[in-house]
């Protein structure tokens, strides 16, 4: 009897001890806040979360037969954490619509509440401000005209580092980092495949003038938050890549140009970004203006026997030079309806060169959206007008898009 007795409190004490250690844990999940694991009382803390973008679309060029394609635009799986008392920070993404999927790597190290150090692949602070938005907060289902001829995926390998100074009511946000200059996944298959080129150094500065936007809401472009009061994020970002092989600085090997010696000598690319974000009670503006620039292109030749020289109009058949133009208006309501306009052009440095990677472009898109779970769920519909000239030809093209999202 004694020894049941002494059984049984000891099969409490045990239970009492697990429920009181499952009491130091918490295990949720939502759709848009992925499954979240709370350790040791909130000291570790990890995430598993993801994104699927399945969409249906059709290209038509002037009075050609319409091309359709069906595919997933987007297929995301992510890893996240913290681990709060060593002030430490992870996050990896990949992508499975992409036949190299990595995307996202990085650890970082969080000082203060105001000061943050990263380090590995991320997106990178000296491209326009959509860019530095992740693609489950796009307005529409693609990008503008200026983020995809100056930028591909806006992934860059290296240190960035950004501090907060002020208050909620005005603050001043500078950035800097120090990256391969070959974009994402940077360093190759293997190790005949290696970087090209110096380093890449950009530098962003963000001023919120009439405060901070609500909590989260600086990760979106739409005003899914209805701003209670006027907010305004003024944006100015630039960058050097010293050595540059491919045509936006986002990859290397895709074109080789040689000294008088025959070694490879590569220009430099430059850009210089300002860009304007509004939000108030469901409006939106977005503008953003590019201007991309080389240099270091004397003594420069096509051939390894230094026969031909580069005539100064023909960087930019290998590089993508001039400026670049988007606007972006829109309004969602607060059962998740919206509308959205977009106006964008992008104009060569060149335009004598019919070759220029750059084209005189402009392109108008409508977009409807429905947010069935603020941003976790919704449907996004668009139509795009393309109108691009080279030389004393015009070509239209139209493209029309629907697409899912589902964030988990």
């Amino acid at each position: 009897m004694i020894k049941k007795i002494i059984l049984g409190s000891l099969l409490l004490s045990s239970l009492g001890l697990l429920a009181q250690k499952e009491a130091h844990h918490e295990t949720s999940f939502e759709l848009g806040s992925g499954l979240n694991f709370s350790l040791n009382e909130g000291k570790y803390q990890f995430k598993l979360g993801g994104m699927i973008q399945p969409n249906v679309a059709f290209e038509q060029l002037e009075d050609e037969d319409p091309d359709y394609f069906m595919n997933s635009r987007r297929t995301y799986f992510n890893f996240s954490g913290k681990a709060v008392e060593q002030k430490v920070s992870f996050f990896f993404q990949l992508d499975y619509s992409l036949s190299s999927p990595l995307l996202d790597a990085w650890i970082g190290f969080h000082p203060n509440e105001s000061f943050n150090i990263y380090f590995g692949q991320k997106q990178t602070l000296g491209n326009n401000r959509e860019m530095m938005v992740m693609e489950n907060f796009l307005q529409f289902p693609g990008r503008s005209l200026l983020s995809t001829n100056f930028s591909e995926s806006g992934r860059e390998f290296g240190v960035f580092m950004d501090y907060t100074l002020g208050s909620e009511s005005f603050a001043i946000v500078p950035q800097i980092a120090a990256t391969s200059g070959d974009g994402r996944n940077s360093f190759g298959a293997d190790s005949r495949d290696v970087d090209l080129g110096g380093l890449k150094y950009a530098a962003r500065l963000d001023v919120y003038p009439l405060g901070m936007f609500s909590e989260g809401n600086d990760q979106s472009l739409a005003d899914l938050a209805h701003e209670e009061s006027p907010k305004i994020l003024l944006g100015a970002a630039a960058s050097f890549n010293d050595g540059a092989s491919g045509t936006v600085g986002e990859s290397h090997g895709d074109f080789f140009l040689f000294n008088q010696e025959g070694d490879n000598q590569l220009p430099d690319y430059r850009q210089v970004y300002a860009d304007l974000l509004v939000k108030y009670k469901g409006f939106s503006l977005l503008g953003e203006y590019n201007v991309s620039t080389a240099t270091n292109l004397e003594g420069t030749f096509l051939d390894v026997t230094a026969s031909t020289e580069l005539d100064p109009t023909q960087i930019s058949e290998f590089l993508a030079l001039g400026t670049g133009m988007n606007v972006q208006l829109g309004y969602v309501t607060e059962k998740g309806y919206a509308i959205d306009l977009r106006y964008a052009m992008t104009t060569p440095e060149f335009e004598e060169n019919l070759n220029s990677v750059l084209a005189e472009q402009t392109a108008t898109t409508i977009g409807l959206s429905k947010y069935i779970k603020g941003n976790a769920l919704k449907i996004q519909l668009a139509a795009t007008s393309l109108e691009t000239t080279v030389g004393d030809q015009s070509f239209s093209l139209i493209r029309g898009e629907v697409l899912m999202s589902l964030v988990f």
